[in-house]
């Protein structure tokens, strides 16, 4: 288990929890926010959200098509309008292939046919250039027919550098 003591903190955050528990499903700002799992973001302070006020969605490389069921839920059942699709710099997506990955997991597992079988059905979504990967994930957003087009779908990158934003797209 990773070196935290879960129990203590979570004791420290229940009490002063105060009326957070009360705070409705739906984001009060009607936002989603599509960003990467990586541990230097975090995404609330950045952008100046509280708690309840926007959907906050992670993944390896914050990739839109890998958050399609969260953002349609979203839309569709919790009201969300606006999406911002936030990608950072020195980014672990920048310096790998899928075909280095997959080499790597099946090395790991020599001989193992089902390994080999699962890892080549996985596409890992490496991107080569930052800027280009936001504007990719926008149009994918804003051409995708389930994604609601009532709102605004915008792309930025998040300096891990400077802890600044920058609007791409």
């Amino acid at each position: 288990m990773a070196e935290v003591d879960f129990k203590q903190a979570n004791e420290s955050y229940a009490a002063s929890f105060g009326d957070n528990g009360k705070l409705s499903i739906p984001p009060s700002k009607r936002l989603a926010v599509v960003t990467c799992m990586d541990a230097r973001l975090h995404p609330e302070e950045f952008l100046g959200l509280n708690l309840g006020e926007a959907h906050i969605i992670r993944n390896a490389g914050g990739l839109a098509k890998e958050s399609l069921r969260s953002i349609i839920i979203s839309q569709r059942l919790l009201g969300t309008k606006d999406v911002l699709v936030i990608h950072h710099s020195d980014c672990g997506m920048l310096t790998f292939s899928d075909e280095q990955i997959r080499s790597k997991i099946v090395n790991a597992h020599p001989g193992d046919t089902n390994v080999s079988e699962a890892v080549n059905d996985l596409d890992f979504g490496p991107f080569p250039d930052l800027d280009r990967s936001v504007k990719d994930d926008v149009a994918f957003l804003k051409n995708h027919p389930l994604v609601l087009k009532e709102g605004n779908i915008t792309g930025w990158v998040y300096e891990v550098e400077t802890g600044k934003v920058r609007e791409v797209v």
